[in-house]
């Protein structure tokens, strides 16, 4: 640190502060003493630097599925803001299974990170609350808080209800419902809203809404397969809402091999309105969330928990319905 500090022409204490305190240097200082590490190939040691109590720059975020095109966009608005601290982002996938998320956790304690972003998989919080009682700070992503931890989410009963309200209005009776096997908090939102629509329009919802279950990996390719159980119910549906864009882009796929229009026979409506809704034919129905927004504000809850006077925030954003043309009167 001293060689760079003679480099830059600069004191080891303000290479220490880029290091550590970069908002107390100024710009035109950071950059000079960054070129004199860059020349040098100086590395600060990560194991050395969280012995003298400095924080890690790592930050761990367990999702459901990283792969899927929601999370990605999720994780892309964490990434831009923890960069500005200097921060890194190491993240993880679920696949719905706890005993992954636990693994996961275990192994993100064990590094030492600055702290964990997490969707998970169960509404039991208290082994998260115990996590950030050891002194690893936790945020909730996509998913409410009870009050015990910092939380960014979406109302999804709204989004639900949404959707069905307007798939009631276009006449449909009967909807199905695709979603993952096991139930996290944001699809049973989901589905309260639905019910209450049905209900607000003085319907039955045990009568309207078909409840099918598909499992969480390739689920372009399952919700596809799911269809068998939507087209050979007993009273079948005329819309399908689904869990999320990827699984509308197989069910309209699946629905075109056996020759359904869509949608003039089948209404299909997806969820999160990622960039490929627009582009699909028929331009998807969907809901668009605040993906990038809610990562962001994530990461600055995060960073926040370290300062002093930080109380636990629970913040939630309204979705919007976004119409296109996969949605139409129904034809029976």
């Amino acid at each position: 640190m001293r060689q760079v500090a003679r480099e830059a022409g600069v004191s080891p204490t303000t290479v220490s502060n880029v290091l550590n305190n970069p908002e107390l240097v100024a710009e035109g200082t950071r950059r000079r003493v960054h070129a004199a590490m860059e020349r040098m190939g100086y590395l600060p040691d990560s194991a050395a630097r969280r012995l003298r109590g400095i924080p890690s720059p790592l930050v761990g975020a367990v999702t459901l599925d990283i792969a899927g095109p929601f999370f990605t966009e999720v994780c892309r608005g964490v990434e831009d803001r923890l960069l500005q601290d200097g921060c890194m982002l190491m993240t993880c996938s679920t696949d719905l299974q706890p005993g992954r998320e636990q693994h996961y956790l275990r192994e993100l304690e064990k590094q030492r990170v600055r702290g964990v972003l997490i969707t998970p998989v169960e509404a039991d919080l208290d082994s998260l609350v115990a996590l950030a009682a050891r002194g690893v700070p936790v945020v909730l992503l996509d998913h409410r808080s009870d009050g015990r931890l910092c939380s960014v989410s979406v109302d999804n009963q709204w989004g639900g209800e949404q959707v069905a309200g307007h798939l009631i209005a276009l006449g449909h009776r009967r909807i199905a419902l695709l979603s993952a096997a096991i139930e996290v908090q944001q699809t049973a939102e989901r589905h309260a809203g639905v019910r209450k629509a049905f209900l607000k329009a003085g319907l039955d919802p045990g009568r309207g809404v078909l409840d099918v279950r598909v499992p969480s990996p390739d689920i372009t390719e399952t919700a596809a397969a799911a269809l068998e159980d939507v087209l050979g119910a007993a009273d079948p549906p005329t819309a399908i809402l689904c869990l999320n864009d990827s699984a509308a882009l197989g069910v309209i796929g699946g629905l075109k091999e056996r020759g359904v229009a869509v949608p003039g026979e089948m209404s299909v409506v997806g969820y999160d309105d990622v960039a490929f809704a627009a582009q699909l034919a028929p331009p998807l129905t969907t809901v668009w969330q605040p993906k990038r927004e809610l990562g962001r504000v994530a990461a600055e809850l995060l960073l926040d928990e370290a300062r002093a006077g930080h109380r636990h925030q629970k913040l939630v954003y309204r979705p919007q319905l976004v119409v296109r043309e996969s949605t139409a009167a129904p034809c029976r």
